[in-house]
């Protein structure tokens, strides 16, 4: 399927690897110039490299840290002058969940949380309004924000409040933006299948004597497909909701976790 997304501008940050990375090559097969953002410089250019490679498209390397507006700003001129005005944004540079005990609620210290609100929420926020006026002058655009199911569950105090502070963000920003050519939506995540994922399931196997496979089993049984996604899952998901055919939806969630078990989200 065409997705008509040839020769749009695409920014695509923590393109560097995992989703992120996974994204910007199903956006550069698509025909889109992207522009990978993240903090290190080797390994944005390697990827984008190897994207380019692999796709024929191109693929640049925009070095950046979204949790500093300087950064950003700095990124959204260099997309202009080597790219053109962007036209799609997937905001992704933000650290994975579940990588590591998880604080209790009376544990969490105001630097954790401060931290993760800024890269991921204001992070988001910042990439969204150094790139916005660029959409506007082609009168068109999409946002999307990788959040994550912790939004619809306790069990993580900061997960929750960063995913659900993404969405509520969102929202606003299609309610403002109504009519503008340009939308916002969200896309949900649960245990995906990248490196460090795998690299979680290998250390959680060696600390509990089970096998990988066991642990797998056991995070996939969690969703109602019994596996867990890979990037790729997640990235063609992300590549319809970043074309024109996506233009009834605007301020909303796609859960793309392999589906929820018990809840009903209506």
């Amino acid at each position: 399927m065409d997705l008509g997304i040839a020769a749009r501008v695409a920014v695509v940050t923590g393109g560097s690897q995992g989703i992120g990375r996974a994204i910007a090559e199903s956006l550069a097969r698509e025909g889109a110039r992207v522009a990978v953002v993240a903090r290190t410089r080797a390994a944005l250019e390697k990827a984008a490299g190897e994207i380019s490679e692999a796709t024929g498209s191109e693929v640049i390397a925009s070095p950046a840290d979204t949790g500093d507006g300087a950064s950003v700003l700095a990124m959204a001129e260099d997309v202009m002058e080597r790219l053109g005005a962007a036209e799609i944004l997937v905001n992704c540079a933000a650290a994975p969940a579940g990588q590591g005990r998880t604080p209790l609620a009376w544990e969490v210290t105001r630097d954790q949380l401060m931290e993760q609100m800024n890269v991921k929420v204001m992070g988001y926020l910042r990439c969204a309004q150094a790139l916005l006026p660029q959409m506007r002058s082609k009168g068109w655009g999409r946002i999307i924000s990788i959040s994550g199911m912790g939004a619809r569950k306790s069990g993580d105090t900061v997960g929750s409040i960063r995913n659900v502070a993404v969405v509520a963000m969102t929202k606003n920003l299609a309610e403002e933006l109504g009519g503008s050519g340009i939308t916002a939506t969200v896309v949900h995540p649960g245990y995906t299948k990248t490196d460090k994922v795998a690299a979680m399931i290998a250390r959680r196997a060696a600390e509990e004597g089970s096998s990988e496979q066991e642990i797998e089993a056991g995070l996939a049984s969690g969703n109602l497909n019994g596996y867990l996604p890979t990037p790729e899952d997640i990235s063609g998901v992300v590549a319809f909701l970043a074309s024109p055919l996506s233009r009834c939806i605007n301020g909303d969630v796609i859960a793309a976790a392999g589906g929820a078990r018990t809840a009903i989200h209506y």
